[in-house]
Order: C-alpha cells, then sequence, then structure tokens
C-alpha cells in the first residue's frame, strides 16, 4: 500500500506490517538522509474517512510527526535533516521497538505510517510549525521561483554595472567571475536558510 523513497537511493516497498493499522520502513544510514518522499502505491486506496499520519523515529531522539498522507494527498516529501524533535503520542509509540540505537558511526531510524480517522489525522497535523506540514512546491510555483531568482541575478549584476560609472544597457557587458560571485552567494544564502530571502527582494 505504502513506499518510500531516500534521495539518491532506490525506492523502498519493504514494509514491515506491526499491526492492522500501523506499519514501518527501516532506513538504513539514516545520517545521510535529508529528504524523504512517501507516498501510496495506487494498489489500494484508504478507507472513505481515513489517511495515515507518517512519523520518524531517531534512536535517542524519539518521534517525530512529519505530516500526513489521504486519497486527496497521495505523496508527500519531507525534510529530515534540522528537524529531529523529541516528541511523542500514542500512535508513535507503537514504533518504537522496531528499531534499537545502533553503535558505530551508521544509524537505522525508522519511517512510522499509522492509519487513522480523517478528524484526527488533521487535529495532530495541525500542531506541526508551518515549515514542517508546508506541502511541497507545486508545479506552477516553479516559474514564481525562476522568476525571482533571475531577478535576484539581476539585481545583484546591476548592482555592479551601474556602480562602475556607465549606464546599464542591454549592451552591457558582465565579467563571468561576477555571475560565479553571485552563484556561490546565492547557493551559500539557500544551503543556509532556503529561498526565504527572495522574497525581501524590492
Amino acid at each position: 500500500m505504502f513506499g518510500c523513497c531516500v534521495a539518491g537511493r532506490l525506492l523502498q516497498t519493504n514494509l514491515q506490517q506491526i499491526d492492522e493499522t500501523k506499519a514501518a520502513f527501516e532506513l538504513p544510514a539514516a545520517e545521510s538522509i535529508n529528504h524523504i518522499c512517501v507516498f501510496l502505491l495506487g494498489t489500494v486506496p484508504f478507507p472513505d474517512g481515513y489517511g495515515a499520519t507518517v512519523h520518524f523515529f531517531w534512536p535517542s531522539r524519539g518521534f517525530q510527526l512529519l505530516g500526513m498522507l489521504s486519497n486527496e494527498k497521495p505523496s508527500a516529501i519531507f525534510r529530515l535533516r534540522g528537524n529531529f524533535v523529541t516528541q511523542s503520542s500514542s500512535s508513535q509509540a507503537a514504533f518504537s521497538n522496531p528499531v534499537q540505537p545502533t553503535t558505530g558511526t551508521s544509524v537505522t531510524a525508522v519511517l512510522g505510517i499509522s492509519i487513522e480517522p480523517l478528524p484526527q489525522i488533521w487535529e495532530q497535523v495541525s500542531t506541526l510549525p508551518s515549515t514542517v506540514s508546508k506541502p511541497a512546491p507545486a508545479l506552477s510555483d516553479a516559474v514564481v521561483l525562476a522568476e525571482k531568482i533571475v531577478k535576484h541575478l539581476f539585481n545583484y549584476v546591476s548592482g555592479f554595472v551601474s556602480g562602475s560609472g556607465t549606464s546599464l544597457s542591454p549592451d552591457s557587458m558582465v565579467p563571468m567571475s561576477l555571475i560565479a560571485r553571485w552563484y556561490e552567494s546565492f547557493l551559500s544564502k539557500a544551503r543556509a536558510g532556503g529561498v526565504g530571502f527572495l522574497d525581501r527582494q524590492e
């Protein structure tokens, strides 16, 4: 019924059934995971009025509610790096036995899935910080993001061209080293805090 895919790894369908409403995926080498996609395989839909909460278990740090799946929202991408917060609930307690903390450098974590009534799911998900529960951008948002990136580049470059005493025109020459500096600066900002800084442009 469920599948998951860690960025850069093969698709996982080796779901371990815990009971009638709970299942889990083991995630080896979890310390290297940044993002994970969880989805319905499309073979069996949820019963009417039901969905699933998605939880992440990190040994010694406990569980974190990541979000939800439903027939209307059959997939979700979650960022894991930097979001480990210890919390627990009755639905999360069922996942605490599959994996024990490991020794050494490699850690095996657990992705838990709990099938529950939708009102109960919405109540749990409403407590998530907006950055965790926020859905991945839609495809149409890619155009908006591209426009913001190009505007950021234009503003950066025009600041140097107009500051050099020449007027900015369609024929203005821009050194490639300037573009390279913008690119490094842009990546540094994006890695440090996402692309939210693009919304603060004039």
